[in-house]
């Protein structure tokens, strides 16, 4: 007869988990999403991109050609620093880049962590906007950092307050979506852009630049980037560049393919590297390679497919917003993205109302975990980039309903 073990007593593993895993979170979108599963339920909460868009076709394609072009190489490990040809073509895009300046990551959610990882001291002051993204909250918050919110209006961060808080802190790291912001759809003005790569650059604080909608822009005038800027800042010197620039193929291809990068100076791309080491080793080369097969003639396309329709889709919001919401309803009309801005009256809390959404059949984010600090309790998001013309006159009646009923 085989012995066997006696049966363990019940134990807490609370006390042995880490510091830094105590400050982990659930992000508060995915764990909405579930809720949002029922095929009834329009959802304008996940920021998806929209699969009938997806460029199947060509992806099959490049993997044939991949698999025929590199064979057992294109499914074997690849480096830490990502597939080179797809480092040089990314680097191409930005004079006085090299390879060197470029590290390919898992999905720039991947790069938001190993940033704060390799930055981030527990008590570091980090700027954010208020409000921002919340994955970047959640990638950073294990680190421990002090954060220091930026008010925000229609033309993004104010840089008067910007300059007060350099003033009064001592600023570790600004993080920043300055084009078709996540949540609010919001983009920084050129004017604030130079203003806040010039007083960053002269109080010595890094910039992190989240930019996975920047080419989505469906209406008024391209901007330049930060990075752009701060490469202007620095007499075209990366190695002088204090903006950090995080990129990504999933909103312009497809997001499946996890494919995004790091772009800067080589100190902060070799720890990069090591930090990836630690984490994952390396980027799926098959999928690098891919993406490298689709950049110089699919992606052009595929971006200009993807305005047009996310274009339509917006416009299709905003003018049910402006027939069906009541007075004292405000939202902002993004100039491209994936997201717009609700904000209700201040004694009304979306997080409250969205099982009356949800009864109505439709589903949104509420607001309050993209402020850092807290308050939000009133404004909510909304995505319009995977809904049909008939789920936004729906889902935004049901909305209205909703509001309405608590307002009266």
């Amino acid at each position: 007869m085989t012995p066997t073990l006696p049966t363990r007593p019940d134990v807490d593993f609370a006390p042995l988990l880490s510091a830094r895993a105590g400050r982990m979170s659930v992000s508060a979108i995915r764990e909405l999403l579930k809720l949002t599963q029922r095929p009834e339920i329009i959802s304008f909460a996940g920021g998806l991109p929209a699969p009938e868009l997806f460029p199947l076709d060509a992806i099959r394609a490049a993997a044939n050609t991949v698999l025929d072009r590199y064979g057992p190489a294109a499914v074997q490990y690849g480096t830490t620093e990502g597939h080179l040809p797809l480092r040089e073509w990314i680097a191409a895009q930005t004079p006085g880049l090299t390879p060197g300046h470029v590290q390919i990551v898992t999905g720039s959610q991947q790069g938001l962590d190993l940033l704060g990882k390799i930055l981030i001291d527990e008590g570091d002051v980090v700027l954010v906007e208020a409000p921002t993204y919340l994955g970047a909250l959640q990638s950073f918050q294990p680190y421990g950092p002090r954060y220091v919110e930026l008010p925000t209006d229609e033309h993004g961060i104010d840089v008067d307050a910007l300059e007060d808080v350099l003033k009064a802190h001592r600023v570790k790291l600004l993080y920043a979506i300055p084009n078709f912001q996540n949540p609010t759809g919001r983009t920084l003005s050129l004017e604030r852009r130079r203003r806040l790569v010039e007083l960053t650059g002269q109080y010595g604080v890094l910039v992190l630049e989240d930019d996975p909608y920047g080419k989505l822009r469906f209406r008024g005038e391209a901007l330049p980037s930060l990075f752009t800027l701060g490469m202007e800042y620095a007499g075209g010197d990366p190695e002088r560049n204090h903006v950090l620039y995080s990129g990504s193929f999933s909103k312009t291809l497809v997001p499946g393919l996890r494919d995004a990068w790091v772009q800067g100076p080589h100190l902060i791309i070799e720890k990069l590297v090591q930090a990836k080491q630690g984490a994952d080793l390396h980027t799926p080369i098959f999928n690098q390679m891919i993406i490298t097969e689709l950049v110089q003639e699919v992606l052009p396309r595929q971006i200009e497919i993807v305005k047009q329709a996310y274009g339509e889709r917006a416009q299709d919001m905003v003018s049910r917003l402006r027939e069906h919401f009541p007075a004292g309803v405000e939202f902002t009309e993004p100039e491209g993205g994936m997201f717009l801005w609700v904000t209700l009256p201040e004694a009304l809390d979306t997080t409250e109302l969205f099982p009356r959404a949800l009864e109505r059949g439709v589903a949104y984010v509420p607001g309050r975990p993209f402020f850092a600090l807290g308050g939000g309790a009133n404004t909510m998001r909304l995505s319009y980039s995977s809904a049909t013309p008939e789920q936004i006159e729906r889902g935004i009646r049901a909305l209205a309903e909703t509001f309405r009923g608590a307002m009266d």
